[in-house]
């Protein structure tokens, strides 16, 4: 995204709707017109999301999207509610993640479905620490979901590398996927809490697994033996879909 110097007026409307805040909007100073301030875009910060554009907030259409190319596109795939990845064909961060269970049956008793999402808005994410995480799980053996568009990055899925040019490009927030056995997820967990610990943006795991027969959650005990939680705003997929596997 960026600013017409020329149409610009200072309002700075504009920054209220950026989704990374932290000033990536600033104001400069007019060198004819000293008295003259307007706002600039830091590109290297902006993950084209565009909500400051379609908010309309801009009084004299200032804002405007320039032609974004390889790698930048990417940027927009990732960030921009709107835009349909062209991988996956979903819109946002481009996967369903395991939310679609019900209906799937994908993830079978004894089987993990799960994700690691880094970025959110207000810091995001770019792909060298999407890269670190992934990076530590392939170590472990670990596959990654084929409709996902972070693996569709990936130039080699066995070692977790993402393409090299986009390792720098910043995004809204970037999702890691894959499944294991329940009995790997001792060895999963110690590896993201390590690997948490070196990435410069915030962190966060899903796990999906069918309830026991009488309701409980499997892996309950693993996680807050490890000091962990369950976050309360968890989703609870109730079955109201229409199944295409059997159970």
């Amino acid at each position: 995204m960026r600013i017409d110097p020329e149409k610009c007026i200072g309002c700075g409307n504009c920054s209220s709707y950026c989704t990374m805040l932290g000033g990536i909007m600033r104001f400069e100073r007019d060198r004819k017109n000293p008295t003259r301030i307007y706002y600039v875009i830091d590109e290297d910060e902006c993950v084209e999301c565009s909500v400051c554009l379609r908010s309309g907030c801009c009084p004299t259409e200032a804002l405007y999207q320039p032609e974004l190319v390889w790698p930048r596109i990417v940027r927009k795939n990732f960030s921009d509610p709107l835009k349909i990845h062209p991988e996956t064909r979903i819109p946002g961060r481009g996967t369903e993640e395991m939310k679609t269970n019900e209906v799937t049956g994908r993830y079978r008793r004894g089987m993990y479905g799960m994700a690691c999402e880094l970025g959110r808005p207000g810091v995001g994410a770019r792909f060298r620490d999407v890269e670190k995480v992934a990076g530590a799980l392939a170590a472990l053996g670990i596959g990654f979901e084929e409709n996902n568009p972070v693996t569709k990055l990936m130039m080699d899925r066995k070692k977790g590398l993402i393409n090299p040019e986009v390792r720098n490009e910043k995004v809204l927030s970037a999702i890691v996927e894959f499944m294991i056995p329940a009995e790997r997820l001792p060895e999963v967990l110690e590896v993201l809490d390590r690997v948490s610990q070196e990435i410069g943006t915030v962190f966060s795991g899903d796990i999906i697994a069918r309830i026991g027969e009488d309701g409980s959650v499997p892996y309950l005990k693993e996680i807050q033996g490890r000091g962990r939680f369950l976050s309360i705003n968890g989703k609870s997929n109730v079955g109201l879909g229409r199944p295409l596997a059997a159970v």
